[in-house]
């Protein structure tokens, strides 16, 4: 019983947000998932399982694909972190880097 209450409070995974910010990046340009797939260098299949959350991607994709989305590598990193701040432990403070 307590194992099926742990997998309906499931939490999304950080590849999950991911892959959400990544198609609504996608949606608003208006673009499909192949022709993001041509636009980044990489195969339809792979954007299909980075908006599922299925893959996790390196560093070299993120600048590919704000490339392609003609947007900051950053851009994407603060939507991310947007969707993801209920999951970090509120009792850790952020470090603020001043310029």
């Amino acid at each position: 019983m307590e194992k099926q209450r742990s997998s309906t409070l499931k939490k999304s995974s950080i590849e999950e947000h991911f892959g959400n910010v990544l198609k609504q990046l996608r949606n608003e340009k208006g673009i499909s998932q192949e022709e993001l797939g041509f636009e980044s260098g990489y195969h339809r299949t792979y954007i299909s399982m980075l908006e599922r959350g299925k893959k996790s991607p390196s560093l070299k994709t993120i600048f590919q694909l704000a490339k392609a989305l003609d947007v900051e590598p950053s851009y994407i990193m603060e939507r991310l972190q947007i969707l993801t701040t209920d999951s970090f432990d509120k009792r850790n403070p952020r470090i603020s880097v001043k310029k």
